[in-house]
């Protein structure tokens, strides 16, 4: 059986710590080699690789486009940059974010799975919502291993239980323990624990939903127990961000509305008086059922009802 020498982590809130703690336990002969995606924003510099050094024994970088996959090495996704593995090399991407996000974590997992199948170890730490896990269920699908961080112990427990509940992992240890697991799961003597999902189906179908970032349509990707929504330009949503990314857009709909019908109402107001008695009572009545209307949207906006998907 091959080595797992391509070893992919995917967090977000309390990632850091995390992350530090998994790096001590890794030797600095590591036969594998670590690419990492942490949710960070773009446009601001990420102190992730300086910190990862100072942590561990191994040297961790943003690569540059192109560079060589090295084992012994950490590649951290840059801010506002996908990182996507070829067979031989690292590539980053501009493209369309997914889960609201750039970088993404299913964008690294699923290139990886693509790419080095069985080679794979699959590692989701803390983190909100379910990025990763979709990702995962590839790299399961196609012969790797999952491995999860203890959700007893995550700081934001979703990520991990998100991935718990969509499928079984290979290993849920303690972050203390992950790098002492992956070390051992590189090793080409490593015996890969069989709680594979290979060969599972998965099923495209069009949806009567728009993009929330977009407003294209939507596809339902499911595969297993999973569910991806993604648009022709290429965003994509796990479920949970996808009821997120709605919420979000349907807010932001409605404050359009209230602009709309104020604004109506104002100019309705103003030009009143420039017409002859008929037309401006008619303005003057729209003015103030355009006002009511804003209101009333306004009071939708106050009363809606939201909820924690964890």
């Amino acid at each position: 059986m091959p080595a797992h020498d391509i070893v992919v982590i995917g967090t977000s809130a309390g990632g850091v710590e995390a992350l530090k703690t998994l790096v001590q336990e890794l030797p600095s002969d590591l036969p594998a080699a670590v690419f990492i995606v942490m949710h960070v924003q773009a446009r601001v510099r990420s102190h992730l690789p300086e910190i990862l050094r100072a942590a561990g024994s191994l040297p961790a970088v943003h690569p540059e486009d192109s560079a060589p996959i090295q084992h012994g090495r950490i590649y951290i996704a840059p801010p506002d940059r996908h990182l996507i593995l070829e067979r031989d090399h690292v590539h980053l991407s501009m493209g369309p974010k997914e889960e609201h996000h750039r970088p993404c974590i299913n964008v690294l997992f699923r290139s990886a799975a693509l790419n080095f199948g069985e080679r794979v170890a699959g590692v989701i730490l803390t983190g909100e919502l379910d990025d990763g896990v979709a990702g995962l269920f590839e790299i399961k699908r196609r012969g790797g291993v999952a491995i999860v961080q203890n959700p007893e112990e995550a700081t934001s427990p979703s990520m991990p239980l998100s991935a718990l509940r969509e499928m079984e992992a290979d290993y849920t240890v303690s972050v203390k323990d992950m790098g002492k697991l992956i070390s051992r799961l590189a090793q080409q003597e490593a015996e890969r624990k069989r709680t594979g999902i290979e060969g599972a189906e998965m099923e495209s179908k069009l949806t009567d939903l728009t993009c929330p970032d977009c407003r294209g349509t939507i596809w339902e990707e499911v595969r297993g127990n999973t569910r991806e929504y993604f648009c022709r330009v290429g965003h994509r949503y796990s479920a949970k961000s996808m009821l997120t990314e709605h919420f979000a857009a349907q807010e932001k709909a409605l404050y359009a509305a209230v602009v709309a019908l104020e604004e109506g109402a104002s100019l309705a107001a103003r030009l009143a008086h420039q017409f002859e008695d008929e037309l401006r009572d008619k303005l003057l009545h729209e003015s103030r059922e355009h006002q009511l209307q804003a209101q009333a949207v306004r009071r939708v906006l106050e009363e809606r009802q939201t909820f924690n998907l964890d």
